[in-house]
């Protein structure tokens, strides 16, 4: 059985305003991460990926790091994270929330939905270089869980 230590985890980033998926995969190429990046732009969108994901791994989900937004449509970040932690194949995916509410019940409500960090985008380029060059040493260090 090949161990996650030898596949780079995929980032999907999950995020409705495109401004910040551009400042965001400029940052990964300015720090010359080549790990692949998917990107959908709200919660169905994104779980949509990851249930296609586990299908094709014949049911395991291969790593993924996300990167989540709270306010978006169709279905909001805490709806994802509601979703994913109920559904056996993705409970334990690591998600990572990148938003720019810093309202104390915004971080209450996605730290009790197990998320590995909350991330506040309040300078958006400043703040994306520094948390995506440390996603990418998270993602080299990290066994992840299969």
């Amino acid at each position: 059985m090949e161990q996650n230590s030898t596949k780079e985890a995929t980032f999907l980033l999950v995020d409705d305003d495109d401004i910040s998926i551009m400042a965001m995969k400029r940052a990964l190429k300015k720090l010359k991460i080549v790990n692949r990046v998917r990107v959908a732009k709200d919660g169905q969108d994104a779980l949509e990926i990851l249930n296609d994901a586990a299908e094709a791994a014949e049911g395991r989900l291969p790593p993924f790091i996300v990167t989540l937004d709270l306010n978006m449509p169709r279905m909001n970040g805490l709806e994802f994270l509601e979703a994913i932690r109920a559904d056996p194949r993705l409970h334990r995916l690591v998600v990572f929330v990148f938003t720019t509410s810093d309202m104390p019940d915004d971080i209450q409500s996605a730290y009790s939905r197990n998320v590995a960090g909350y991330l506040v985008k309040d300078n958006p380029r400043e703040t994306f270089a520094r948390a995506l060059d440390m996603l990418e040493s998270y993602s080299r260090i990290v066994e992840l869980p299969a």
